[in-house]
């Protein structure tokens, strides 16, 4: 009986030795790992998941005007209306001046660019409070969701965008644009990209936020709305050099939000009304751009590891 025993133990065994060899040889396809660093993003990963995010921008874009009348024609609709409104209210009443530009090219112009970064900052600051329920149920990275919102967004963007070609055809066709273009129209690709890439962060960092404080949301809906009185949509940059605020210009508070030298170069590039802000000015919304993204990554992946518990 006791030989009996030493045998099957002897089998026993083996038999697991050979099953842990063959699971140390074992070449794995996926292999999930915990985040050792905040700043941490993997490209790779997301490339794998591009499947993923395509599906994403077509959620974004299919949904946000599904079971309504007029589709996707409110993409024209409403930057219409608002540059109507724009020529009443700022052109009509108040008369603020457009640099020799028709209102409706430089109302157009300076809307085009700011709904783009106001929809893609609003839409990824909900990241993790509309996204609950499938963060929850399946892994991917995270950090898909918001890419895709700046990406479906580009859709409407590049709607928006023909429109305004469509209006400033229109007024070269009848000699009255009192535009043109000039070389720092070839910046345009730069351009939406930094407007991406602060929507991103800023966006990131506040719905890092929001999972804890839901409060935040309203407040941040209108401090969006205070942002674009303090960026020269409806009025030139040009009009600000002569005024002062304690002893500062006015022009270079302005200049300070990083959204203002981006709006200002297509402007200049696209319209060519007042003058060129300056590379300094650029080049500052480019770096803070930068050090935004960064800061708003290592935020984002801090949260995202316990925001399941609060959300």
């Amino acid at each position: 009986m006791y030989m009996f025993f030493s045998l099957l133990w002897l089998s026993y065994g083996s038999q697991e030795a050979k099953l842990c060899k063959a699971m140390s040889e074992e070449k794995w396809t996926t292999v999930i790992k915990p985040k050792d660093k905040l700043f941490d993003v993997n490209i790779g990963e997301l490339w794998r998941y591009r499947d993923l995010i395509s599906l994403f921008i077509k959620r974004n874009i299919i949904t946000q005007y599904k079971q309504t009348l007029l589709g996707p024609l409110w993409f024209i609709i409403q930057p219409a209306l608002t540059v109507i409104m724009y020529m009443i209210v700022f052109g009509g009443i108040a008369g603020i001046p457009t640099d020799g530009v028709p209102r409706p090219l430089f109302y157009l112009a300076g809307t085009c660019m700011w709904q783009y970064f106001a929809e893609c900052l609003t839409k990824t600051s909900n990241t993790f409070v509309d996204n609950a329920g499938i963060f929850g149920k399946v892994y991917f990275p995270r950090l898909a969701v918001p890419i895709a919102n700046v990406f479906s967004n580009l859709v409407r963007f590049g709607i928006q965008l023909a429109l305004f070609l469509v209006v400033y055809t229109v007024y070269a066709f009848i000699g009255d644009s009192g535009a043109y273009f000039n070389m720092y129209a070839l910046l345009f690709p730069v351009l939406v990209l930094m407007l991406a890439g602060l929507a991103l962060g800023f966006g990131i960092i506040i719905s890092s936020l929001t999972t804890k404080y839901r409060d935040l949301q309203v407040l941040f809906s209108f401090l969006v709305s205070l942002w674009m009185y303090a960026t020269p949509i409806v009025y030139p940059l040009s009009q600000t050099k002569s005024m002062f605020w304690n002893g500062i210009q006015v022009h270079t508070l302005m200049c300070l939000n990083p959204v203002t030298p981006i709006i200002e170069t297509f402007k200049y590039g696209f319209l060519g009304c007042g003058d060129f802000v300056g590379w300094r000015w650029l080049i500052y919304s480019f770096v803070f751009m930068v050090v935004l993204l960064a800061l708003g990554i290592v935020v984002f992946n801090r949260v995202q590891k316990s925001f399941m518990d609060t959300v």
